[in-house]
């Protein structure tokens, strides 16, 4: 029944992504590339391998038949990158018509990082020493506590809602309601999901991708596959790497393709074709 898959998960400290509606599965896939009405039509595995196909040659139209509906509490800094993905329908809670709750994200003691020298804009893999990390928890904490305090004394002043709550920190909790089809959700879990995204965002990503691998589970295996752990050559790196093979044996690569038991027919005649060989 529909209802088994609306569920809930936890994120971070307060948050959480619920899986509230949706329409299609995989099936919704098939019947649209096929443009066919009824279910059945071809076994398993065909339908299996057209889905597969659409994905690696990114045929996309047939995946925004299947769409989601989530609700979401996230703190405000996540949904601002959130929603940078544009291709969905959002609609958040307004602080304009609702007082804010007194809910800020604080950071595990382990997630308190460096900044990367490498990366300018995230986190390095070096935590800080336990005592500076206690201390600039117990500093985020504070500033909380403070802008929330200042935000009711100006409610109490009588104070707009609108303004009062211009001063609230991005780490307070926010809600929304966010409807998306499959393909443009790919999208965001491509990017949000991996590792060099902030570690907050995936957090709700992966979460996502455990509420519809259950509805579309064909079609979330191909995005594995495909694009989510597919490594992807430029015209350059590919270049190099063909003219290394036609410079070098390539029985031995060539035995290693057709004994695969992972690539089917197709999948290995165009394998070859990309190596040149």
């Amino acid at each position: 029944m529909k209802e088994d898959f609306l569920k809930s998960i936890d994120c971070l400290d307060k948050g959480f992504v619920r899986l509230v509606d949706f329409m299609g599965d995989d099936t919704a896939i098939v019947q649209a590339a096929r443009v066919s009405y009824g279910e059945g039509t071809k076994t398993i595995s065909e339908d299996k391998g057209l889905i597969r196909y659409l994905l690696n040659k990114k045929h996309t139209s047939p995946f925004e038949q299947v769409e989601f509906k989530f609700h979401v509490k996230a703190p405000i800094f996540v949904f601002r990158q959130w929603q940078r993905t544009r291709c969905a329908s959002i609609n958040e809670l307004s602080a304009r018509y609702s007082e804010m709750k007194d809910e800020c994200y604080l950071p595990r003691i382990e997630d308190i990082k460096l900044q990367s020298k490498d990366n300018k804009q995230c986190r390095d893999d070096k935590g800080l020493p336990h005592i500076d990390a206690r201390i600039a928890l117990e500093r985020m904490k504070a500033i909380q506590e403070d802008c929330f305090a200042q935000y009711r004394e100006l409610l109490d002043l009588g104070v707009a809602r609108e303004l009062a709550r211009i001063n609230l920190p991005v780490s307070t909790y926010s809600e929304m309601y966010w409807k998306i089809d499959l393909h443009n959700l790919f999208h965001f879990l491509k990017l949000r999901m991996d590792s060099h995204a902030q570690m907050e965002i995936r957090v709700f990503a992966n979460a996502l991708y455990e509420l519809i691998k259950p509805i579309v589970p064909i079609a979330c295996e191909a995005f594995e596959e495909y694009s989510l752990y597919a490594k992807n050559l430029s015209l350059a790196e590919s270049n190099t790497l063909c003219n290394f093979l036609k410079e070098s044996p390539v029985e031995n690569l060539l035995t290693l393709i057709d004994e695969s038991d992972v690539l089917s027919k197709r999948e290995k005649k165009e394998m070859k074709d990309k190596l040149g060989i």
